[in-house]
């Protein structure tokens, strides 16, 4: 066990905690950082790795949601506030995690839109936004072909064009846990939770195991942020609990190109899906499917027939699309409310409620408003507490903050023996704490030598990830610490270097 661990792990055992978040998620780390920055003392416990499932399965995407607008009236309250968020996360808050990234609304002879109904969506889109990234407008067949190499030039009559935003998921969650570190609070991956603490019939801590042993952690209120298993906890808490959730399966695809493209795709799959093909870690992003799931969360994949789907779905709109091109391909599960209906209609908000010994859980949400959703609940402890509102949490930057540009500059100067794309690289993956990782060059200047040599990531990411993010397993680093595994380089070769890092 590495020293981050081995201190976090005696810190649980000490004294009791205001709040134990169980669930390393998005939403379980934005709640932890909320309940921290308010004064709490917070835990939070993660069974696998932090954003080990859905929250490292997204369509990386920061965005307002351009098809909620086809709900009617009704959304655009919830889209002016997802474009707040987009924009305080791309502006101030993380910069250097959160990009801005245009996209193109393709429109096809015999399509499901024309190009006035896409043009006049794409502009109250954009005055939702404040026009903070420029005005939608429709752009002519050529041009959106400039923008994307590979875009299907049959029939095309032109393209509506918007702006979004775009993320490596897992570093954001990576980040946001270090800012709940930074707060205060105790973190731990890789150690579950097998039993629920009761004085009375009240939920009063948790019982948790992980390879070095046994041991409790007493709390006054424990959050259950467990995403798809959520209902599990809701059974440790009261075995008669009925199922309240249901889940969805997102799989997405990564492909290798050769041309960049200059924008992303939304392509119109119905009246209420669309398919995404996004450039993404200098790579092609496809997806995602949106089918109800019955199974083993931990068992979610995808499959040779959802990579036929999301091949055929963004094949309506983009040429050359070949399974020898796969590099990568992952699968999320979406949390639901409970109820009947195709999962692509169903509402995707933000339920919490509390259980029969107080316990209180949160399913639901998206990426983009995880700020607000972890300040919702953190009002709904503070209510179980008997705490008065701690008022707005917002303003306050994820660590490493600042334009990459600016990060670029100053470590291009400072090392000059790396590389452009590792210094862009670390610049938009870790901000200003990239200097952080470089300065490990000067105990071993084979640090800073590439992973893999097609790749941008080199070796001193795999320490830092060790010594400062948590990182055990080999897959905690090359998945979700580093870019590798998602590139399709993470070779046997690669792993046992990786290992021998880590137990370093």
């Amino acid at each position: 066990m590495n020293d981050q661990r081995a201190l976090s792990r005696e810190a649980l055992q000490q004294g009791r905690f205001d709040v134990v978040v169980i669930g390393g998620g998005i939403l379980g780390i934005a709640t932890t950082w909320a309940a921290a920055r308010s004064g709490l003392r917070v835990a939070l416990v993660e069974s696998g790795d932090f954003a080990g499932a859905t929250s490292s399965a997204s369509s990386k995407l920061v965005h307002g949601g351009l098809r909620y607008l086809a709900m009617g009236p009704s959304a655009v309250p919830m889209v002016r506030e997802n474009h707040m968020e987009r924009r305080a996360l791309g502006d101030r808050l993380a910069p250097h995690l959160v990009r801005p990234l245009p996209f193109l609304v393709p429109v096809y002879k015999g399509g499901p839109h024309s190009r006035f109904v896409l043009g006049a969506g794409v502009t109250l889109y954009s005055a939702l936004s404040g026009f903070g990234d420029g005005m939608g407008k429709v752009l002519s067949a050529k041009r959106a072909y400039d923008m994307v190499p590979q875009l299907k030039v049959d029939g095309l009559r032109g393209a509506a064009m918007y702006y979004d935003h775009q993320m490596n998921d897992s570093r954001v969650a990576i980040t946001a846990a270090r800012a709940a570190a930074e707060a205060g609070a105790v973190l731990l991956n890789h150690i579950s939770v097998v039993g629920l603490r009761k004085t009375g019939s009240r939920v009063t801590g948790v019982d948790l195991r992980d390879a070095a042993g046994e041991f409790g952690v007493d709390a006054r209120v424990v959050v259950n942020a467990t995403g798809p298993w959520l209902d599990v906890l809701r059974r440790m808490e009261n075995p008669a609990a009925d199922p309240s959730i249901r889940l969805s399966k997102g799989a997405h695809l990564v492909m290798r190109t050769k041309a960049p493209w200059q924008a992303a795709l939304t392509i119109p799959v119905d009246d209420v899906r669309v398919s995404f093909a996004i450039p993404w870690e200098g790579q092609l992003l496809l997806g995602t499917t949106d089918e109800e799931y019955i199974g083993d969360p931990a068992a979610v994949s995808a499959t040779d027939a959802d990579v036929d789907q999301i091949l055929d779905e963004a094949g309506t709109a983009v040429t050359g699309l070949s399974r020898a091109d796969l590099a990568y391909t992952f699968a999320g599960l979406r949390v639901l409310p409970g109820g009947p209906g195709d999962t692509s209609h169903a509402k995707r908000e933000t339920v919490i409620t509390a259980g029969s010994g107080g316990m209180i859980s949160v399913a639901g949400g998206k990426w983009t408003t995880f700020r607000k959703i972890g300040a919702t609940v953190l009002a709904r402890v503070n209510a179980e507490l008997g705490r008065a509102s701690t008022g707005p949490l917002d303003g306050v930057a994820l660590p490493g903050a600042a334009t990459p540009e600016s990060i670029g500059a100053v470590l291009g100067t400072a090392w000059d023996a790396l590389p452009d794309d590792v210094v862009k690289h670390l610049a938009t993956h870790y901000g200003t704490t990239s200097h952080e990782v470089v300065a490990l060059g000067l105990e071993n200047p084979a640090l800073l030598e590439r992973v893999h040599p097609d790749g941008p990531d080199i070796w001193a990411q795999v320490v830092h990830a060790r010594r400062n993010e948590w990182a055990s397993e080999v897959d905690d680093v090359l998945r979700r610490r580093t870019t590798v595994t998602v590139r399709g380089l993470d070779t046997e070769s690669v792993r046992a270097r990786t290992s021998e890092l880590l137990a370093s």
